[in-house]
């Protein structure tokens, strides 16, 4: 592969098979955060046996269906390019990132192929590389359905920060697929090694998991929320979205809703109980949110009602037309990874004004502290607090 010209916000990434010039998605010539990582690092140094835990020399790609799981910003993926890996990712920002750096990196069209979570994947893996989520549910749901293309020649290597990996990580592996063991730790990147065990029966994939919302949340009382692995308060409804739910507009019929960052896609299915008639648009970037929102909308109001469920960046131009809708609702992460920021929350609220209608609002609820206040009325011009507790407000802009 040729590197190609640097965009402002590139890290150089020096691997086995030439140093790369990776971003993360959307790029952003301010961005601080590399596109890869200690862990990324390591698992490639593994690979071509130049690790320290490397005894057998390098590991030989040739010919073999490379499967990379959970690749973050498609570090591994374009590095492994010339292998034709597959790779398997839960984000759209993550898949974007990779096809902008396979790109980059001069590789050929179609060189990887790029999967989601929800995709069925190869029925035959030789070689599965994990970098391990920070969600233990999703590696348990990945590695459930991932294990019957594993055969007793796979090599299983998953690779994470030391923050990232525990106990119950590797009980997963050993679990699901076989006796699995950890290298020492370099530079805070750590690997596990995993041994597939044709004869191991792991049991069923216990996801999705269904439970029923409380009782005094309007509306949605009493209703089913679906989630599959990974979504946001999978077990149980958080505090944020409650108190949202209790101070939900009542959208009038015919009128185009935006649940923006939907997740379980418990608020948007509330605002089509709320106001009949309403068109439901759910917006987020993991599939495992967009599949969990469908679930809870279909359950909730059935095959028929209007919905539709997009996974892209915030509300990119692609998701939705500009000035179509009518009312946003978001309850904004302000989490990347293991980094904190107002980014992705940013790029929401300018998202909505743009898909919105003039006369149309962007409802927001979030930490009192984060003072998302200043930034809609830096935006919108205007900010209403509708309703706030010792934690969380609920803020109203609206589009003039």
């Amino acid at each position: 592969m040729n590197r190609l010209s640097t965009p402002a916000a590139a890290t150089p990434f020096a691997t086995p098979w030439g140093t790369l010039d990776l971003t993360r998605y959307p790029e952003d010539p301010r961005e601080r955060l590399r596109a890869w990582d200690a862990a990324d690092e390591y698992l490639l140094r593994h690979l071509a046996g130049e690790s320290a835990g490397a005894e057998g020399g390098a590991t030989d790609l040739t010919g073999r269906t490379v499967v990379v799981l959970g690749d973050r910003w498609g570090a591994l993926t374009t590095a492994l390019a010339a292998h034709a890996p597959v790779q398997i990712s839960d984000s759209h920002l993550g898949r974007q990132a990779t096809l902008a750096n396979l790109a980059r990196a001069g590789a050929a069209p179609g060189a990887a192929r790029l999967l989601t979570t929800q995709d069925t994947p190869p029925e035959r893996i030789d070689v599965l590389l994990v970098r391990v989520p920070k969600s233990l549910a999703l590696l348990e749901d990945q590695l459930h359905r991932l294990a019957p293309a594993v055969h007793p020649g796979t090599v299983v290597i998953g690779a994470g920060m030391v923050t990232e990996i525990h106990t119950s990580t590797l009980r997963l592996f050993e679990r699901i697929l076989g006796p699995t063991r950890t290298s020492l730790a370099v530079r805070k990147a750590r690997l596990v090694f995993c041994t597939p065990d044709p004869a191991l029966d792991p049991g069923p994939n216990p996801w999705p998991h269904s439970y029923a919302l409380p009782d005094d949340i309007g509306p949605a009382a009493g209703r089913t929320v679906v989630n599959h692995a990974g979504t946001f308060c999978a077990e149980r409804l958080d505090i944020g979205t409650r108190f949202l739910l209790g101070h939900l507009p009542a959208a009038a019929p015919g009128a185009r809703v935006v649940d923006l960052g939907c997740g379980n896609g418990v608020v948007g299915t509330a605002a089509a109980l709320a106001g009949p008639g309403a068109e439901l648009v759910f917006v987020d970037e993991s599939h495992q949110a967009v599949a969990s929102a469908e679930a809870t909308f279909r359950t909730n109001l059935g095959p028929d009602a209007p919905a539709r469920f997009l996974t892209a960046d915030a509300l990119d131009t692609e998701a939705v037309p500009a000035g179509s809708v009518d009312l946003v609702l978001n309850n904004p992460p302000f989490h990347s990874h293991q980094a904190t920021t107002d980014a992705t929350a940013w790029r929401m609220f300018t998202g909505a004004r743009r898909a919105l209608r003039p006369g149309g609002e962007l409802w927001v609820v979030g930490n009192r502290h984060l003072g998302y206040h200043v930034k809609l009325r830096r935006l919108f011009g205007n900010c209403q607090l509708v309703a706030g507790n010792p934690k969380f407000v609920i803020l109203r802009a609206v589009k003039r």
